[in-house]
């Protein structure tokens, strides 16, 4: 088994309407789309972890200050869909497998239903000090 940790961004996909400006319905269904996906991984003990993040505006960046104290300063301040919105940790059989779920992730509904085919980063977890030299 190899980990992989899925990555969905605040890109909006198909959608320009940001999710909390959505139909109370189409939100719903979306949210259900993907719970059906975890509660699937998690019967199948393909699911290591899931989370959400907060918003942007909770954020620091902390850098280390060689004498001082850390440096601590608001952000990050990149664009909205460069915002990583929250990850998916999984325990797969093979990369393929872990395409298959990102895409199932990615066609998570959006507005009216259509899917938002958002993009879902795919990023295989090191196992070892070889994978440092594996570009």
């Amino acid at each position: 088994m190899t980990k992989f940790m899925l990555l969905m961004n605040m890109d909006g996909g198909n959608s320009d309407t940001p999710m909390l400006e959505w139909d109370e319905a189409d939100m719903k269904a979306h949210m259900n789309h993907l719970g059906e996906g975890i509660e699937r991984l998690r019967k199948s003990g393909e699911l290591v972890e899931v989370q959400g993040l907060t918003w942007p505006s909770h954020a620091k960046v902390v850098r280390a200050a060689s004498v001082t104290a850390p440096v601590l300063t608001d952000g990050p301040y990149a664009e909205s869909k460069e915002v990583l919105a929250g990850y998916t940790m999984i325990d797969v059989e093979s990369e393929e497998r872990a395409y298959e779920i990102a895409a199932w992730q990615s066609a998570a509904p959006g507005p009216g239903g259509v899917p938002l085919e958002q993009p879902i980063e795919v990023r295989r977890v090191m196992e070892s000090d070889a994978d440092l030299h594996d570009f």
